[in-house]
């Protein structure tokens, strides 16, 4: 059972959820500050996060931020005023890595629409997640060698095994800006969009997701966190079990039935 950490004295408006059909849509809403996580901000989205994965309605997540920006990492006002820095071992520990761990292992497709920049922790937590989208206009920038920082939300962790271990490090080194067109051709995100289409093409690819099996993604999801540890025989073993337990699902009967009798199939999830 996670640790319930408790939200003060901030308003409720920095994370917004709107849930359409069985997609929800998180928006980082902090626009004047680039959408740049506070505490509270923080501690919000991993709320968000865990009413996504206890409503079995929601069948995808989508991530998105408010204005011209995705996020731009951490707020260094709060951190450089002393009455308002929680301090960086509460930032990591109850901030930064309870919101990577809950998108990997909520078993439910998460996806980042990356709309502007994503800058730090904002461009890591874009990353984690399962399928990154970016409008033409965003860019990622592992910004913490600017100011000193080693990358932190799991950068050091995802980014190498995207990229390549030469790129990774020379991006982190350098705090380089890589425009969206130059992230998709690096392997780093699946897509980009027109500015123009990015809201359609966001919409359409998940409510795409959310009618597709999810559990069976859920599981998917579950053995690609694992492959990132595993030797090949725990790999094959963690396979074996998961597809006999998808098997015996309802969406891989339906899936088959629609098959057969050369229709559009209709998942429930389960």
């Amino acid at each position: 059972m996670r640790e319930e950490v408790k939200i003060t004295g901030m308003s409720e408006n920095s994370i917004e959820l709107k849930i359409e059909n069985n997609t929800a849509w998180i928006t980082l809403n902090r626009p004047e500050v680039f959408n740049s996580f506070n505490r509270e901000m923080a501690l919000r989205l991993q709320k968000q996060l865990d009413h996504c994965e206890a409503d079995a309605a929601i069948r995808a997540v989508v991530i998105t931020g408010s204005g011209r920006a995705f996020c731009a990492g951490q707020d260094l006002k709060e951190v450089t005023t002393p009455e308002l820095n929680p301090g960086f071992k509460k930032i990591l520990e109850e901030h930064y890595n309870p919101i990577i761990q809950r998108i990997r292992t909520i078993e439910k497709p998460i996806i980042a629409a990356v709309n502007g920049v994503a800058a730090g922790a904002g461009a890591n937590i874009a990353l984690a997640c399962d399928v990154v989208v970016a409008s033409e206009n965003a860019s990622f920038i592992q910004a913490f060698s600017k100011i000193g920082l080693i990358p932190d939300s799991a950068g050091t962790f995802f980014l190498p095994r995207l990229i390549g271990f030469q790129k990774a490090s020379a991006l982190m080194m350098l705090g380089d800006k890589v425009s969206a067109e130059e992230a998709e051709k690096l392997g780093m995100i699946y897509k980009v969009y027109a500015a123009e289409d990015f809201n359609a093409e966001v919409t359409v690819l998940a409510e795409t997701l959310a009618q597709m099996p999810t559990k069976a993604l859920g599981m998917t999801k579950r053995l690609l966190n694992q492959s990132m540890t595993n030797n090949l025989q725990s790999q094959l073993e963690m396979e074996s079990k998961l597809q006999i337990e998808a098997a015996q699902s309802d969406d891989y009967t339906e899936g088959v039935a629609a098959f057969v009798e050369k229709r559009k199939p209709n998942f429930k999830g389960k």
